[in-house]
């Protein structure tokens, strides 16, 4: 205990950290919801990649064509975006034997009079592409034998009128996901450091623990002790999730993905140092855990505002309501990465933001931790604010 004592402020605090990192590493519910959210992005990033590879595909015989019958089924199926396989067969009966057994979904008798036999209705993309086929290779015939050959076919050019909207597509839901991981690791260890003020009041730790160091020490030990294993927490996502996607090839320009999960990360620096001394300060302020959903309501539906606010402003991020909660602090973390990421935001305004907050951060960390020092010592029931702070004054 004397030696305590003598340990400088900053050792101090580095003990707590310690102390809280140690506790949390191993604690069950946090390592089931790391793997819960690794698992589920992974698994989100597969469901993507078989959705987007699930394009239609056909497979159809031909009877009595030759290379070209192929070539042009091959090619009228890549213009429709239909994957076609094309199976070469004898006769007719094969063909027909084909058929019923759904070895392919339809067969085209080649000739002068060509035929599409199915089972019991062609499809609109096998028909489109026998279809489509049939009558390219009819136009190629009679142009030939009229003498033409050789035409220039000239290549339509495709040009998108928005060069930058799939970026910025990306980009928005890439900070979508961010915010929701950003919203729930915010209550997850909001609620890790309000569970564990409240067991060590009821356990009189914290007596002992006061006896060798002040309340803002205890304070800050616990807010940097978390925050360094949410951030870890955070940083593996991103990793993961950039990993993913690249590996999966889900994205089309890894650079803007990279730059947009940065930003939640730092965004979310700023929200946990926040909502860190917000979710202490309130669980001071009772002795029992049973007590704890009623002093954090006020802060948890901020969030849940917060959150609701940033994914509405995916779909108007230069609204009013956008800009606006994109400024105050507490709102500010799950509202401005998704503005940034629509790049409806000006650089001055994102350095309002972060000001206005770590002007927050600031304040609250000052008149929380007088609050936080006159209700530590208190148990048996819930204190009020100005009681703590009476006590602080004591």
């Amino acid at each position: 205990m004397t030696e305590l004592r003598t340990l400088s402020s900053a050792a101090k605090v580095r003990l707590v950290a310690t102390r809280e990192l140690s506790t949390r590493i191993r604690d069950k519910s946090f390592i089931i919801s790391s793997i819960v959210i690794l698992v589920a992005i992974v698994g989100a990033m597969a469901f993507q990649v078989v959705v987007s590879s699930g394009g239609e595909e056909t497979r159809v015989a031909v009877v009595g064509g030759d290379a070209s019958v192929t070539a042009a089924l091959e090619a009228q199926g890549e213009a429709l975006d239909v994957d076609v396989t094309v199976v070469e067969l004898v006769d007719e009966d094969a063909a027909r034997a084909a058929v019923d057994a759904e070895d392919v979904e339809g067969a085209l008798l080649a000739g002068a009079d060509p035929e599409l036999l199915v089972r019991e209705s062609a499809g609109g993309s096998l028909e489109a592409v026998v279809q489509g086929a049939v009558g390219q290779l009819a136009v190629a015939q009679q142009l030939a034998d009229a003498g033409l050959t050789g035409l220039d076919v000239p290549e339509v050019a495709v040009t998108p009128l928005e060069t930058g909207a799939a970026a910025d597509g990306q980009r928005i839901v890439t900070a979508i996901i961010g915010v929701v991981l950003l919203y729930s690791l915010l209550i997850l260890f909001g609620q890790f450091i309000a569970q564990g003020v409240v067991e060590e009041k009821a356990s009189r730790v914290v007596e002992l623990l006061l006896a060798t160091m002040r309340p803002w020490q205890l304070l800050a030990g616990k807010i940097l002790g978390l925050g360094v294993l949410a951030l870890g927490q955070m940083v593996l996502i991103g990793v993961v999730g950039v990993a993913g996607v690249l590996a999966f090839d889900v994205v089309e320009v890894p650079g803007e993905l990279i730059g947009t999960v940065l930003t939640v990360i730092a965004w979310f620096l700023l929200g946990y140092a926040f909502y860190a001394a917000v979710f202490a300060v309130a669980a001071s302020l009772v002795s029992r855990q049973e007590d704890l959903a009623t002093v954090l309501m006020p802060t948890s539906m901020v969030l849940i505002v917060a959150f609701f606010v940033g994914i509405q402003a995916a779909s108007d991020p230069a609204g009013g309501l956008a800009r606006v909660t994109s400024y105050l602090p507490g709102l500010s973390p799950l509202v401005m990465p998704v503005r940034q990421a629509a790049g409806q935001v000006a650089l001055w305004e994102v350095g309002l933001a972060v000001v206005l907050m770590l002007a927050a951060i600031a304040l609250i960390v000052r008149l929380g931790g007088r609050v936080y020092a006159g209700a530590l010592l208190r148990t048996g029931g819930k204190i009020k604010v100005r009681e703590a702070l009476r006590a602080e004054r004591v």
